[in-house]
């Protein structure tokens, strides 16, 4: 099981808001279909573990019936939507901070995409999208994937789109 790492924040209103975003998902009240738009069979994230302005950690268990998995190996099309997913729960957190409804985002562009490994099914994965620019409703990110040890599975940037 990972540890949830809690971020250091500044006193104030955002403190208090991340509280108590963070004690709805420990009780349980609080699920991931809250902060993205994709339903299963097609969602790709299970829970968040850090998020702060410009860093969202997540992880996932890959399972045997997942529909981006082939072979025993969630293939590069899941690793791709993982990295996006964990974006979405980033710009969903946000949101729900904000006390805003959920919206939905598109990608706008892959740069830089490598794939060293595919995981195994029931393997769990995390991934960490690094934001590295933001101009209205476009949002530049570093996303990697890797297993609890630190391999990497894939890595890219993406170009991500909000509707707002």
């Amino acid at each position: 099981m990972l540890a949830l790492v809690i971020p250091c924040l500044n006193a104030g209103k955002r403190s208090e808001k991340f509280s108590n975003v963070l004690k709805l998902f420990m009780s349980g009240k609080f699920k991931i279909s809250e902060l993205i738009p994709q339903r299963d069979p097609i969602v790709m994230v299970d829970k968040i573990i850090h998020s702060d302005d410009n860093l969202t950690v997540t992880s996932f268990k890959i399972r045997e019936d997942n529909i981006f998995c082939s072979q025993g190996f969630l293939q590069e099309s899941g690793l791709i939507e993982n990295i996006a997913q964990t974006a979405a729960a980033r710009a969903g957190y946000i949101r729900k901070e904000k006390e805003l409804e959920t919206i939905v985002g598109y990608i706008g562009g892959i740069k830089n995409l490598r794939i060293n490994a595919l995981p195994e099914d029931d393997a769990e994965i995390v991934t960490t999208v690094k934001v590295t620019n933001t101009v209205f409703n476009v949002t530049i990110v570093k996303g990697e994937v890797r297993n609890k040890n630190g391999f990497v599975f894939a890595e890219c940037e993406m170009k991500i789109f909000l509707n707002q």
